[in-house]
């Protein structure tokens, strides 16, 4: 089925629906755009006759370089509805990533904002045919109402590329991941009823629709009926003050999000009396993050992590609110406090397995790799052959690096990436264990652990930690808190203190970058 079809069919039974919010015109005392379905649609429609009088047609790549916004929905829907793939990307590029992001792609046309035109300009492609400004000052708009419709979604093949996601490149220039037509409405149309028009709520977006956390989360609301709140980037105290402005019910943060909302000076439980729901994902959360905020929320806002990959179509794991009501018996809770470590058991649409060194799946409760396997697995690396055969073998498993155990009742427990693994003196040390003892601490925002090089005992184990203003916390305390509650040989020798940790734009530490930072320091 055509992604378009997820806005085609509840556009078709509730057209007058106001569907996006769109938060980025809220400047110069202009207020937030509203767009109902029906408005969606016939934009969708018109961007997809714009791409068709380009020549644009199935195969070809349409690429995306912007913030959230409604004209970037309307991008990856018109691509969609001429069966073209869109390639969403990473708007905080450099140079070098960018020119990469578009050469390897291989975009025929491009939908980008002014404030990108140079970056664009003097990085872009012969292969680059077309590039269209989507923001007020830019060329989109003319030639998308001077375009004429094309009002159904073309007929696609399933297996057909739908999306090519480029993944955050901790560790090399970003991958491009092959997502199919039949695996992303698969996964939408699996997980949600199609809209009727009845009142769904309302979820703000910050996270970014070149992420497959943000473009997914953006699928499931439109298709489901939830009025989708388009945040530009995300900034914590205009964040909260969005969901107040804009009545947010629904929302999804990454972990780091989730912790500087806590920490902005407009944060307070009345703030979210009309909250319903928060879900986290895309990245570890802290078990002493989320504990806190189930005690600072207020009770009417539940809590739901995703676990997932781009290379399996976002969310494979879930950990349901009832998993987050730390309630019941001593041992009740006691379980239930245990469990916010996990992220959740696998949806019903994969199978989860983990497996030792050689491949041999181990018992409960042994840390080996997680394996994952469903029908929404990637299609492959884009023009990587090799590091396909690598991630998903012939029986169809994704070999997706991280570490984990499954308890007795099937919760998957992630301790970190396998080549974060920390080998000292023969041990092995995992970084997740070391940063969750230190999140105990109240004073740690934010915290990191690595390896870094030693004659004597191969690699020592060594934190960097933002630590929250006046609390007078310094190194020595941090290593003297650990002290207490690890075996000799996982304790941090030193602990470095940090305004921020070195992350991607979607909150995953990046550890190739601390460890060189830490090791020049002599730490």
């Amino acid at each position: 089925m055509n992604l378009g079809m997820l806005l085609f069919m509840p556009a078709s039974i509730a057209g007058e629906q106001i569907i996006l919010i769109d938060t980025s015109t809220e400047r110069d005392g202009q207020p937030a755009r509203e767009v109902t379905y029906g408005e969606l649609l016939e934009n969708v429609s018109k961007a997809a006759g714009l791409l068709t009088t380009l020549g644009v047609q199935a195969g070809d790549r349409v690429g995306l370089f912007a913030t959230n916004s409604a004209e970037c929905v309307e991008a990856i829907f018109g691509a969609a509805f001429v069966g073209a793939t869109v390639v969403p990307m990473n708007f905080r590029a450099g140079a070098e990533e960018a020119a990469h992001l578009m050469s390897d792609s291989g975009i025929k046309v491009l939908f980008s904002e002014s404030r990108y035109s140079d970056l664009v300009s003097d990085n872009r492609p012969d292969s680059l045919e077309h590039v269209f400004m989507l923001d007020d000052s830019g060329s989109y708009h003319q030639a998308r109402d001077e375009s004429f419709e094309l009002p159904v979604p073309e007929d696609v093949d399933p297996d057909g590329l739908c999306a090519l996601l480029y993944t955050s490149g901790t560790t090399s220039l970003p991958k491009g991941v092959k997502l199919t037509n039949g695996a992303l409405t698969g996964y939408v149309m699996g997980t949600n009823d199609a809209a009727t028009g009845e009142d769904m709520g309302r979820m703000a977006l910050a996270a970014p629709l070149y992420h497959i956390a943000g473009v997914t989360s953006m699928l499931n609301a439109l298709y489901s009926g939830r009025v989708v709140v388009l945040l530009p980037q995300f900034e914590a105290s205009a964040w909260i003050a969005t969901v107040q402005k804009h009545a947010v019910t629904h929302a999804f943060l990454v972990p780091t999000m989730l912790g500087r909302v806590m920490e902005a000076e407009n944060f307070s439980a009345e703030a979210f009396e009309g909250m319903e729901a928060i879900t986290y994902g895309a990245a570890p959360m802290p078990p002493s993050v989320i504990r806190r905020a189930i005690g600072e929320f207020p009770s009417n806002v539940s809590f739901a992590g995703a676990y997932g990959q781009t290379e399996t179509t976002s969310t494979v794991a879930v950990l349901d609110p009832e998993d987050h009501r730390v309630e019941g018996t001593e041992e009740e809770r006691a379980l239930k406090l245990k469990r916010l470590s996990s992220v959740g058991q696998v949806l019903d649409d994969v199978e989860v397995r983990v497996v030792d060194e050689d491949g041999s799946p181990v018992e409960a409760e042994v840390l080996g790799e997680v394996q994952l396997r469903t029908f929404r697995a990637m299609d492959g690396y884009w023009g990587n052959e090799e590091k396909t055969r690598v991630t998903v073998d012939d029986e169809g498993w994704v070999h997706t690096g991280d570490l984990g155990y499954l308890d007795a009742d099937d919760y998957l427990f992630l301790g970190g990436r396998t080549g974060d693994m920390i080998i000292r003196g023969g041990e092995n040390v995992s970084p997740d264990e070391v940063e969750a003892v230190l999140y105990e601490n109240s004073a740690v925002l934010e915290c990191a652990v690595v390896g870094v090089a030693s004659e004597e005992w191969g690699e020592r184990v060594v934190a960097a930690a933002v630590v929250r203003e006046g609390s007078g916390v310094n190194s020595d305390d941090l290593v003297a808190f650990a002290k207490e509650k690890l075996a000799p040989f996982k304790r941090p020798e030193a602990v470095h203190l940090m305004d921020e940790l070195p992350r991607t734009s979607t909150g995953k530490l990046l550890r190739r970058d601390l460890i060189p930072m830490l090791e020049e320091l002599g730490i």
